[in-house]
């Protein structure tokens, strides 16, 4: 038996949970994968607060709530800031031309051999194992 394919999640992909838009669908697909235990999801700590932020915004203060609880039971690990992350980061943002704000996925797709899952396309589209969720 082989191990579940990783994914790391841009924020990006995570506010689609939340939001009713192009790229939901596939994004929710995502998220039941790994409630059924067919893919791992991990994201850098700051996918959580960006996520949570956008649902804030956008949302009654309940809907907050209700979008943590759908992402502790996502499983997703949430890999903490490290020299290892922000030196990886450091070296996405020359590869990708991205801010170091959009590179911290990517550099923890690299640390953990995974593939990327970004909706967006400008700051990720050049990463080499990249799934891109349309918008």
């Amino acid at each position: 038996m082989t191990a579940p394919e990783s994914l790391v999640l841009d924020a990006s992909v995570g506010v689609k949970w939340f939001r009713q838009e192009a790229g939901s669908a596939a994004a929710r697909a995502l998220l039941r994968e790994s409630n059924r235990g067919e893919i791992r999801l991990a994201a850098p700590t700051h996918f959580v607060h960006e996520v949570l932020a956008t649902v804030n915004r956008e949302k009654d203060p309940g809907a907050v709530l209700n979008a943590w609880e759908a992402i502790k039971a996502s499983g997703i690990m949430i890999v903490p800031l490290s020299t290892e992350v922000i030196a990886e980061a450091v070296r996405q943002c020359e590869m990708l031309g991205c801010s170091f704000y959009d590179a911290l996925a990517p550099a923890c797709a690299v640390l953990l051999g995974a593939t990327l899952a970004s909706a967006d396309r400008r700051a990720h589209a050049a990463f080499p194992h990249v799934l891109l969720i349309e918008e």
